[in-house]
């Protein structure tokens, strides 16, 4: 890395010059919450730069237990402290749980949230860039919520008592913005990969389909592929992909889909099509990021075909196969616009972080003004009132639950002692119920004398590691003289990049010109290295490899992609780059479902978090919550 970059970023934000020198004497290892102390007066993980999700250290104490197997965590402090309700885990879930019990019990109810990062909401994480003077807000890690028009019962009535009306998202989205700016999405193809850096005005895929109201590419596959950087041989495969549909397998058609189910969608490539062109099976393998879990590689045709792969509207070229209950229905809207039949526009600026800080807000209301939406967008929480002893509901950060233990046996138990570290220090406290809404997986490892069937099943889960960052830029000039809105990079570690959903909310007001601020999101699923390898190991390997880079790494990789990506007459990193928050989140989207066994009650502990039945979607972690209280009574 250059010495200029070293001198400009400091875990994420740009130092002026006279600091700069001072600020590059840090150790690489210090945590970013460490530097951040010495820069702003007060705790506000928000706004801190550099390694975020799954910040440094957040999971060394649950990593020890599971992959080492430690049980002694040194002198332990019983803080005698006992609770009616713990909740381990304070994203979405958490949140959640803790407040259907308030509202079932009453709000002088005791209640303890334990979560093992440096902010709540888990993958719910508000970004904010301060980018001369004017504050970005944009969402590092759950983006939206998804078929509201569903919703009903206790989630309406929820959603509604902390302040959110789902009725007003048709009018915070800019349904015209993409249109009146002329932004479209395209695929770049950069250097390191395929030899040339060269961006092209399709997508050749659907991914973009869910931005609804970004601009239809006008240019011709055959145009698209022609301008690409790839061989003749190249070039003449990737169209076979993009062209093909369901008559290519010349099979009855009420066996499509039992077939496309049945059968690998690599194989579909290298059998059906005769592709073997390693650029071509490149793209394939990465642009369907974070819609399907795992590499397409290791997928069927029928999840490979109900993710936006290569081509066109899959539902027209491949309606048979896909039948009815494919993920997305994709459908032209009015002057060339992408769309959905359920328009994908329920976003807050922050993303879920909304509902996440809603929620605390709901039960700690000291924590900043406001009541609903509208007033808390722009609210700046006082992270010292979250654990004050004075609450009846109290949430402890950077926490780490590693054991929870009934008092006496399981069936009798009136009790649950729990188990914590916090600063290498090890704590218990008590409550008469537990609610488990962390990662599903590390529960066996934290509970004691689960049943040998439930321990299984709760075993074989794992997670989908997900890349989300946030750039803040002083103008998007780049995007508006290229026409972009989106960009597809499948041979980069981030392989989206795209303008944010153009969502104004009270005070705050989304980008109105190229000259202005904005956050530009940059996003992957990550794929592992073994091409072809079941996803259990592909996870295994992106985790690993995620894991192991350093700010330093995705900073050079960022500055190699948006420098290969824009034409330096409209882009200079170091000029127009003001911040940078790395969203890690190596444990993502849930994968594998638990089933009954898996999420059943034991004792006075029971088990929330979107992973007990399969599904990472926001209301779903919500439900999960729901149910577990209701079980704990």
């Amino acid at each position: 890395m250059s010495n200029i970059t070293r001198r400009n970023f400091v875990n994420g934000t740009l130092m002026s010059a006279g600091m700069a020198t001072g600020a590059s004497m840090l150790p690489l290892k210090s945590f970013s919450q460490d530097i951040m102390a010495d820069i702003t007066p007060s705790y506000y993980p928000p706004a801190e730069k550099g390694l975020r999700g799954s910040q440094p250290g957040s999971n060394d104490a649950a990593h020890a237990r599971a992959w080492g197997g430690q049980t002694d965590w040194g002198t332990n402090k019983n803080l005698n402290e006992e609770y009616d309700l713990i909740v381990v885990g304070g994203g979405i879930s958490g949140l959640a749980a803790a407040y259907f019990y308030q509202k079932k019990h009453g709000r002088d109810k005791k209640i303890l949230i334990l979560d093992n990062h440096d902010d709540f909401g888990g993958h719910a994480r508000r970004n904010e860039h301060m980018i001369d003077g004017d504050l970005r807000i944009g969402q590092g890690g759950s983006e939206s919520l998804e078929g509201t028009g569903s919703y009903e019962g206790v989630l309406l009535e929820m959603l509604s008592d902390i302040g959110i009306d789902l009725n007003q998202f048709d009018e915070r989205y800019d349904f015209d913005f993409f249109k009146r700016h002329g932004l479209g999405a395209a695929m770049f193809f950069n250097e390191k990969v395929f030899g040339k850096n060269k961006i092209v005005n399709h997508p050749l895929c659907d991914y973009p389909g869910f931005i609804e109201g970004l601009l239809r590419p006008t240019m011709s596959v055959d145009d698209a592929v022609a301008q690409s950087p790839l061989s003749e041989r190249g070039k003449e495969q990737l169209l076979r992909v993009i062209k093909a549909d369901q008559s290519v397998l010349n099979i009855p058609t009420e066996s499509l889909q039992e077939y496309a189910k049945t059968h690998s969608y690599f194989d579909f490539l290298q059998n059906t099509l005769n592709v073997d062109d390693p650029h071509v099976l490149h793209i394939a393998r990465h642009t369907s990021v974070d819609y399907t879990e795992g590499g397409t590689d290791a997928l069927s045709l029928y999840d490979v075909l109900a993710s936006g792969p290569l081509g066109g509207d899959p539902m027209v070229a491949w309606k048979d196969t896909l039948g009815e209950g494919a993920y997305q229905n994709y459908i032209n809207k009015d002057k060339g616009t992408y769309g959905t039949d359920d328009p994908f526009i329920q976003h807050f600026p922050d993303g879920n972080a909304t509902i996440a800080r809603l929620l605390v807000k709901k039960m700690i209301p000291n924590v900043g003004p406001g009541q609903n939406v509208e007033d808390v967008i722009l609210s700046r929480f006082d992270y010292d009132q979250v654990d004050k002893p004075g609450n009846a509901t109290r949430l402890w950060l950077n926490s780490t639950v590693v054991n929870v233990k009934h008092i006496g046996s399981t069936n009798n138990a009136r009790e649950v002692t729990v188990n914590y570290i916090k600063d290498n220090q090890s704590y218990t406290v008590k409550a008469k119920g537990v609610v488990l809404a962390c990662y599903n997986m590390i529960i066996p490892y934290i509970v004691p004398n689960l049943p040998e069937d439930q321990f299984a099943a709760l075993k074989k889960l794992t997670k989908v590691p997900l890349q989300y960052s946030t750039i803040g830029l002083r103008h998007w000039r780049p995007m508006k003289e290229l026409g972009l809105g989106m960009v597809m990079s499948p041979g980069n570690l981030h392989t989206a990049v795209n303008m944010d959903f153009p969502v104004s909310v009270g005070d705050y007001q989304y980008t109105k010109s190229p000259d202005h601020p904005c956050v530009l999101h940059m996003r992957s699923a990550p794929r592992g290295d073994t091409v072809g390898a079941p996803l259990r190991q592909q996870f295994a390997e992106a985790r690993y490899n995620m894991l192991a880079m350093s700010f330093e790494d995705y900073e050079q990789e960022i500055r190699e992609h948006l420098t290969g990506m824009f034409p330096s007459e409209l882009f200079d990193f170091d000029r127009d780059v003001e911040s940078i928050i790395v969203n890690r989140w190596a444990h993502g989207y849930s994968h594998g479902d638990p089933g009954d066994v898996g999420r059943a009650p034991f004792g006075r502990i029971t088990i929330a978090n979107s992973d007990a039945n399969d599904t990472s979607l926001a209301n779903n972690a919500i439900m999960q919550a729901y149910r577990a209280v209701q079980e704990l009574s």
